[in-house]
């Protein structure tokens, strides 16, 4: 051969090699992703952010965050192996509360930008969920209109910016230094007590704070936001299922006057943050913050039954709440208290007029709907309860769950002049219900588990966490339910409370706090457990790591010293009702 074509030869088989290596490092720099269903590839180290632009335009909601390999993650990671990758929006569970905690974040940057404007220390405090929205108050400055004005304008000029909501790993001493300096005590006091050597930190332009969540890219997705003067503060705004324009504010003024109390009532026994609790923890004073916490609702129920007994026209107390309120305990404890005024009470559960299961409506999935009006026989309930009314015995019904059928055990009922029915159901407070009963015969109490804590001045303790938690606890007790089930049907739950329940909150004669401040602390030794069950494999194990991280939070009380008639006794045990 030639001496120029045996060269030819070897540059082509140097060249051929070269392609192979060539073709086998960018393979090994490729990832393969499954996405909607198809399969694609993607550069190794190509952020989920570059995906999310690429796919927007399929999804009518802003991709906020997404679920890759079954774990939630910003939109900044990037990819590193082969996976699948869900998008998840501004409308999904996980997407609304990214999106209200990042415009919560602005709005605090928002305040701070003015506060320097003016040259003077304004800090802004998140109190209460409300409405779909987040009551806040000012220290340092009036709410009124025009500084609502300046706040509403300096946000929407922070969002058109675009401004990258930053993230940054810091050591646990360094963030406790940080939010000393800053003047924020509530996180201050929390991370004393954090496990974990570091600190995720989130700014926006240089402006630091520390949440518990995840959190949007920058402030161009937080365009949608509405504030209201409201009792003294604002309401934060956010969008519901339009997720492109603010919720209007419907205030509910009894459910905000019954969280203020209790919120004041933590500040007065100093007691108002995950840190304080953990402080009288630590400190040894467990034991009297539970025999305070108690006292105060034996108090308030007392109060209640003394109101009962001054009105000898009611007959009908009608109990109702969303889940796990401990509406159980509640009735006999305020039955208890009824007596000690001279009343005869009697407990009914409005669960006893369910219709046979074969005339049970059902859902637009086919399966029976166990929680509508329309499951009850509310004829039958307003021709007994009349009767009863009138002076008539009158035999009441039981379900038998079991087969699904009424039974009549020889339950008779005759109402005297001290005599009072307590009704507990969930349909308790809709005038449908009870249509033929006189209102002056009904009281209507709402109760409901309103969490006094936060966990610090910008991340509140939301109420349904803690209802949650009540009820992995309980299902797991007395259901043998596991907590992967508790969490997969709490979204169906959920959907219920917000149709049959919380349209007629407002039209309570009385709300009822049954949370206790030291609850969360006893449940963790409970929940912790049964969370750390759920395979990291489950569509469940993100809520789970969620809820796991949130009970981190709290130092554990025994319970021990949970007395035996306590709300809570309801979901861990031992309680001397029967429960």
């Amino acid at each position: 051969m030639p001496i120029e074509k045996r060269a030819e030869s070897v540059f082509a088989l140097i060249e051929t090699g070269r392609g192979r290596k060539e073709e086998g490092r960018m393979s090994e720099e490729l990832c393969r992703l499954t996405i909607n269903g198809e399969v694609r590839e993607c550069p190794k180290g190509m952020s989920f952010l570059e995906l999310a632009k690429e796919y927007q335009k399929d999804y009518p909601d802003d991709i906020i965050l997404v679920l890759f390999n079954n774990r939630l993650r910003e939109l900044h990671r990037k990819v590193k192996a082969d996976g699948e990758l869900i998008f998840v929006t501004t409308r999904d569970k996980d997407g609304r509360k990214a999106y209200r905690r990042s415009l919560t974040f602005l709005m605090q940057r928002a305040v701070y930008n003015l506060s320097r404007e003016d040259g003077k220390r304004v800090l802004v405090k998140v109190r209460h969920s409300i409405s779909q929205g987040y009551y806040c108050e000012l220290e340092g400055e009036e709410a009124d209109g025009k500084y609502l004005s300046r706040l509403e304008a300096e946000m929407g000029r922070l969002a058109r910016q675009r401004i990258p909501i930053e993230k940054k790993s810091i050591p646990t001493d360094d963030a406790i230094a940080l939010f000393q300096k800053l003047g924020m005590k509530d996180k201050e006091r929390l991370f004393a007590y954090r496990r974990s050597s570091r600190v995720n930190i989130y700014s926006i332009g240089g402006y630091q704070d520390y949440f518990y969540g995840y959190m949007a890219p920058d402030t161009g997705y937080l365009q949608y936001f509405g504030l209201e003067l409201y009792a003294g503060g604002f309401v934060l705004m956010f969008p519901d299922k339009n997720t492109r324009e603010a919720s209007a504010f419907e205030p509910s003024h009894k459910l905000f006057q019954v969280l203020k109390e209790s919120s004041d009532w933590g500040k007065k026994m100093g007691i108002a943050s995950v840190g304080a609790l953990n402080d009288a923890i630590a400190g040894g004073r467990a034991q009297d913050v539970i025999l305070v916490a108690e006292a105060l609702m034996e108090q308030k129920i007392g109060v209640l039954a003394e109101q009962i007994a001054a009105q000898p026209d009611k007959k009908f107390i009608m109990v109702a709440g969303p889940s796990s309120s401990g509406k159980t305990t509640f009735s006999h404890r305020l039955s208890i208290q009824m007596m000690a005024q001279g009343l005869k009470p009697h407990p009914i559960a409005l669960d006893d007029y369910y219709v046979n299961r074969v005339d049970t409506p059902k859902g637009a999935d086919g399966k029976y709907d166990f929680e509508c009006l329309e499951a009850l026989d509310i004829e039958l309930f307003n021709h007994d309860m009349s009767a009863l009314l009138r002076g008539e015995r009158v035999e009441l019904p039981s379900y038998n769950f079991r087969t699904g059928m009424r039974e009549y055990k020889g339950n008779y009922k005759q109402l005297g002049k001290h005599d009072i029915l307590v009704l507990e159901g969930i349909h308790g407070l809709n005038g449908k219900l009870s249509y033929m009963l006189p209102e002056s015969s009904k009281l209507k109490i709402y109760i409901s588990a309103l969490t006094q804590l936060s966990i610090d001045e910008h991340n509140n303790l939301p109420t349904t966490d803690g209802r949650m938690i009540r009820r992995i606890v309980r299902d797991a007790r007395t259901r043998n339910i596991t907590a992967r089930e508790t969490i997969a049907m709490w979204d169906s739950v959920r959907r219920g409370e917000e149709t049959y329940i919380f349209p007629f909150q407002e039209e309570a004669d009385v709300m009822f706090n049954s949370a206790l401040i030291y609850e969360l602390a006893v449940l963790k030794q409970y929940a912790e457990p049964l969370l750390f069950e759920i395979d990291k494999g489950c569509p469940e194990y993100v809520e789970a790591k969620r809820l796991l991280k949130f009970l981190d939070y709290f130092l554990p009380i025994p319970s021990e010293d949970v007395g035996k008639n306590s709300i809570l006794r309801e979901f861990i045990g031992g309680s001397c009702f029967p429960v």
